[in-house]
């Protein structure tokens, strides 16, 4: 048949055209990315743990550097956060990547960089630029590693992928993907398709995190402490990433990043520190657009039919990744899809012929994150912290602050909607009125916070702000709107925070380091209650009987030498499969009797079946995994020592996230400064062949610190190698 023939003659064609694209000489293809290098003036010092500090003359100097040093460790994520902000990630992974692409032309993210990149400070353009730069040498350097057609990188692109990556936080990719399911009935869609899964690669927000400090009044001699200990997945691209960037232009800064940020996300400088914790304001607006029953273009807006904003993109789809193969071949063979995209007044518009439903969101049209966060950086006093603060950019997070003067403080940022509080903000809203289109925010000022309280510390851990302290100077939840969907919650590890702090009037930097690693359940939270539903049964099984008699005696604490944990945790984990709760926090979740058996026999069948016994010790069941370090670890989830993991076929949970870069800071009565931090595996985020691949993975799971070199002379003095990036 010919049709039969054609398809073989096409599939030879595919054949013979990887075959000569896979080994024809690369060398040379990207040597003139290198053209723009010799402008900038940068050395990278890695110190004994692979750790970058870069030691630029300018800013932008010390940008270049940064992006070069971070991609000699993660240049594949780097590289796949550039093509997603494109919408090009179809071209590396097929199908994978369509509703990525889709979503960033319907998010008109081009757009927005086309209208307001210009509008960033020259600083910020230099130093989004040189980032820019030091990612188009390595790629000269390193054709090989290299995806094809993506270079040169621009400083728009740097830009790019924070407009694309901050919705994604709030769970923007969840409203588009339940409403996508919704206008498509017929369609095989589902929320997930909105999270872009390809390996390691996976967008998403982290499940929790922990800031805290100290002030001098609640310390044993005075000193200020303060920790920076945000939980994100191990791998992808939020993963943190620890690196040190200096400049003789007075940018010192130290701290965590994830790929392709031009700055530091979370750290400390000489004089103040700063970290997130992920909240959960109301940021996202969802609209029942009314269609003229005579036009389906047509949707109704102050009574008159408006005609809807509509266009064509076209997405490029990778049939080589379709076949299997994988990144390098990015923009070959590519078969194009065309979508429509729709946008209304509101905002972009998903629809069939029958409904329509438009959203808004905070933070549309705002290209300043790395403009706030620079300015952070650069901060040497609160009073510039905070005008950095209220310079418009990061749509969200708690922010913990902590400095050398001693001030600390909270604040619940958010890029908030002035929304009519006529409207009920907690459902889908009336499309055919301009008065619930809201055009302003709040003023950060005007939003949650505490400074300096009389207890002498503050604590989040994407808990509410309304019990930073637990005290009368908390913020109170009456004096704030109900359409601001400020979350009123505790989490455990909030409860277990509060209770550590407010038990000791005068905390040691030991005890400090000690709380933040603690791994117990608060009385105050679900735990209790869940072992009391287990051990007030009867069981005829004998090893039934054996792990309610070790969850009796269980002191809630999550060690890894605890028997009862691995019985309690096991027992959570299955409790999801017969209750509605998040294994992150479950503090206040509805369980019944049933579901609490039922969860415990699962536990101890599987211990039972994986392990051959129910008396396991935690360590043995909660493990890191790092090329072929394989170690037990203490923590669970929501405990302040935050470890979660995956369940595989040996009955071990293995860990994908939770503490990872910790960094905890102080400065002593003189204002001297000193840190400390960790990485749950090393510097070298994707080269098993390196040293640093997993060399603090020993010292991470004995809740170890090592010192954070911020000083030329201390880093020259723990010197692994020094060098230029154009020499390489």
């Amino acid at each position: 048949m010919k049709w039969v023939r054609r398809l073989l003659l096409l599939l030879i064609v595919i054949l013979l055209f990887v075959t000569v694209y896979a080994f024809w000489p690369l060398p040379d293809r990207l040597a003139y990315l290198s053209a723009d290098a010799e402008a900038y003036d940068v050395e990278i010092l890695r110190d004994t743990w692979g750790v970058p500090h870069v030691f630029g003359v300018t800013d932008a100097d010390a940008a270049f550097g940064l992006a070069y040093a971070h991609a000699e460790d993660d240049f594949l994520t780097i590289q796949q956060g550039v093509v997603a902000a494109r919408g090009d990630l179809s071209k590396v992974y097929g199908m994978d990547g369509t509703a990525n692409d889709y979503m960033v032309a319907l998010l008109r993210i081009w757009e927005v960089m086309d209208a307001q990149y210009e509008t960033l400070s020259p600083e910020v353009i230099a130093i989004c630029e040189a980032y820019a730069a030091g990612l188009n040498l390595y790629a000269a350097q390193h054709p090989d590693q290299a995806f094809r057609g993506m270079f040169p990188v621009t400083g728009q692109d740097v830009v790019a992928a924070s407009v694309h990556k901050s919705p994604l936080f709030f769970g923007l990719d969840g409203t588009l993907g339940r409403l996508f399911e919704q206008v498509n009935s017929e369609a095989a869609a589902n929320s997930e398709q909105w999270t872009v899964d390809s390996g390691n690669f996976k967008w998403g927000s982290g499940i929790g995190s922990n800031t805290f400090a100290v002030a001098p009044s609640r310390t044993n001699d005075g000193s200020t402490f303060f920790a920076i200990n945000s939980h994100q997945p191990w791998t992808g691209p939020v993963a943190w990433y620890e690196a040190h960037i200096h400049s003789e232009a007075g940018w010192n800064a130290t701290g965590a990043l994830f790929p392709g940020m031009p700055v530091i996300t979370h750290g400390h400088n000489e004089n103040l520190a700063w970290a997130f914790t992920v909240n959960s304001p109301d940021l996202i607006d969802v609209y029942t657009l009314t269609l003229n029953p005579d036009n389906a273009d047509q949707y109704l807006l102050d009574g008159e039919w408006r005609d809807f904003e509509t266009w064509h993109t076209t997405i490029e789809v990778n049939l080589i990744a379709l076949a299997g193969w994988g990144d390098e071949y990015v923009g070959q063979l590519n078969f194009p899809v065309r979508q429509a995209v729709t946008w209304s007044a509101h905002g972009p518009v998903l629809r069939n012929e029958n409904e329509a439903y438009a959203l808004r969101y905070a933070g549309y049209g705002v290209v300043g994150i790395y403009e706030q966060l620079y300015r952070m950086n650069r901060a040497d006093n609160v009073r510039e912290w905070l005008d950095a603060l209220a310079h418009p950019g990061l749509p969200m997070f708690n922010i913990g602050y902590a400095d050398k003067e001693g001030n600390i403080g909270y604040v619940y940022n958010a890029l908030m909607p002035d929304r009519d509080p006529a409207f009920d903000w907690g459902e889908n809203l009336p499309g055919d009125t301009s008065a619930a289109i809201w055009t302003e925010y709040i003023r950060v000022s005007d939003m949650p916070m505490v400074w300096n309280p009389t207890i002498g510390f503050v604590q989040n851990a994407n808990s509410t702000p309304f019990k930073t302290t637990g005290t009368a100077e908390d913020p109170q939840e009456s004096d704030f709107a109900a359409t601001f969907g400020i979350e009123t919650g505790m989490s455990n590890r909030a409860l277990r925070l509060t209770e550590l702090f407010s038990a000791d009037e005068s905390v040691t930097w030991e005890e400090f380091v000690a709380y933040k690693y603690d791994m117990g359940f608060s009385a105050e939270s679900s735990m209790p209650h869940l072992i009391d539903l287990i051990t007030q049964q009867s069981y005829d099984d004998a090893n039934e009987r054996i792990a309610a008699r070790l969850l009796a005696e269980w002191n809630l604490q999550t060690t890894p030498d605890s028997l009862g944990a691995s019985v309690a945790i096991l027992t959570l984990y299955h409790l999801r499969d017969y209750a509605d709760f998040s294994v992150s926090n479950f503090v206040g979740a509805d369980i019944s009797q049933d579901a609490a058996s039922a969860a415990f026999k699962d536990a101890v069948e599987t211990l039972m079946t994986k392990h051959g016994k129910v008396a396991v010790a935690w360590a043995q069941v909660n493990r890191v995994q790092r090329g072929s370090v394989d170690l037990g670890v203490g923590g669970a989830p929501d405990v302040p020592h935050a470890i979660y993991g995956n369940l595989n076929e040996q009955g071990r949970f293995i860990g994908t996230a939770g503490d990872s870069s910790i960094m905890l800071v102080r400065w002593d009565a003189a204002g001297n400064l000193h840190s400390e931090s960790v990485h749950q595996f090393g510097s070298a985020t994707l080269d098993p062949t390196s040293p640093h691949y997993a060399d603090q993975v020993p010292i991470f799971v004995n809740r170890q610190l090592r010192p954070v070199w911020f000083t030329e002379a201390d880093i020259r003095a723990n010197l692994e190698r020094a060098y230029r990036p154009q020499d390489q």
